[in-house]
């Protein structure tokens, strides 16, 4: 293993998820699709950078080498920078500027580097300074209670509050679902019949783009 890992959820409204983690050895893994956006805190020789990691519309592989120590924030569909549009840091890493001593520069601001225990505290803070939004449109969707709105008028929420169309959601999740019943032992075609792919290509390709590996590589771990 290179790296080592913990992970929290939380109780926050914006936050889906905390974990941090310190690089053992140089790593480039594959990384599976992601459609939530991160904020990213990478100690390495004394120094932090912050970093803005928009959502990956396809699975890739990440880099990093030893001695680092990560925070990696997720936040929940729907959260988004008021100041910062998702949809311009989607397939990026944006590098955010440092300030003096562990702070970084945000929305014409300082603000000290969180730690694994105080995330909740700062993201109030963001909240409250008007510098964390969250759009209630997609909670409502994603949550089975949809509004009546318009079909283009909840994709255009989408696509501002998430950078990705709600498409684009269902399909990332479906493709993780399949591959937790792929490692759990289930049958490829069972796996197809029960999340409604069209065939057993059909699954190949979703996975290979969506998770990064096969169905047959996927069972195999």
């Amino acid at each position: 293993m290179t790296i080592h890992f913990e992970m929290r959820s939380s109780d926050s409204p914006y936050l889906e998820s905390v974990t941090r983690g310190e690089t053992l050895a140089d790593g480039a893994p594959i990384r599976p699709a992601e459609e939530h956006w991160h904020l990213v805190f990478v100690k390495h020789q004394a120094e932090t950078q912050t970093l803005l990691v928009g959502p990956w519309t396809s699975a890739g592989m990440v880099t990093y080498g030893a001695g680092a120590e990560i925070l990696w924030v997720k936040f929940k569909l729907g959260a988004w920078f008021e100041h910062l549009p998702i949809p311009k840091f989607v397939d990026s890493e944006t590098a955010l500027p440092n300030a003096t001593g562990p702070r970084f520069w945000l929305k014409s601001a300082t603000w000290e580097i969180p730690t694994f225990d105080n995330l909740e505290t700062f993201v109030s803070r963001l909240a409250h300074e008007d510098a964390l939004r969250l759009d209630p449109i997609v909670q409502s969707v994603l949550h089975g209670d949809p509004p009546a709105l318009s079909p283009r008028t909840v994709r255009h929420r989408f696509l501002h509050a998430t950078g990705l169309t709600q498409k684009q959601i269902q399909q990332m999740a479906r493709a993780r679902r399949a591959a937790d019943l792929l490692q759990q032992g289930t049958p490829i075609l069972d796996a197809v019949a029960a999340l409604g792919y069209y065939d057993q290509p059909h699954l190949t390709r979703s996975l290979k783009h969506w998770i990064g590996h096969t169905p047959a590589q996927i069972a195999q771990k």
